[in-house]
């Protein structure tokens, strides 16, 4: 998982998805192509009607290639829980309509994977671990 630096997204989490450390012809710079969150859920309650719940939760999606230069690692690993290699190629980023069918694609991936989690007990650590990685993915930025 990154936070990109710099540019629309600045702030913003993603994670990585391929990398292209020699760079394309396209590109010739050594960057990665990542998906993130641009708008992330907001809190809830139990009390809040069902429809209000499924509003805030919503998750916008974006993917970009990013030059190496303009993000910076964290230490979570989210690969397990998310596996965006078979969703996020780099066929489905060549126009601009596959690209918006990705974004809708990862949209619910990423709202299903939130109202999904699970908190583990705490007797099993490697669970635990894995939960916080996600947590922290849905988590806004504050700075």
């Amino acid at each position: 998982m990154v936070i990109l630096l710099s540019g629309r997204y600045a702030g913003k989490k993603a994670v990585v998805v391929k990398t292209f450390d020699e760079g394309t012809p396209q590109r010739k710079f050594a960057h990665c192509l990542v998906a993130g969150i641009s708008k992330h859920p907001l809190f809830i309650t139990k009390n809040m009607p069902e429809k209000k719940q499924q509003r805030r939760t919503r998750v916008r999606a974006f993917t970009k290639y990013v030059n190496y230069q303009h993000m910076i690692p964290t230490r979570y690993l989210v690969s397990g829980e998310l596996d965006l290699k078979t969703v996020v190629t780099e066929d489905k980023m060549a126009t601009v309509a596959s690209r918006k069918e990705l974004r809708k694609e990862l949209r619910n991936l990423f709202s299903t994977k939130y109202s999904t989690q699970k908190v583990p007990k705490k007797a099993d650590k490697s669970e635990k671990s894995a939960a916080d990685n996600v947590k922290f993915f849905f988590n806004k930025l504050r700075f």
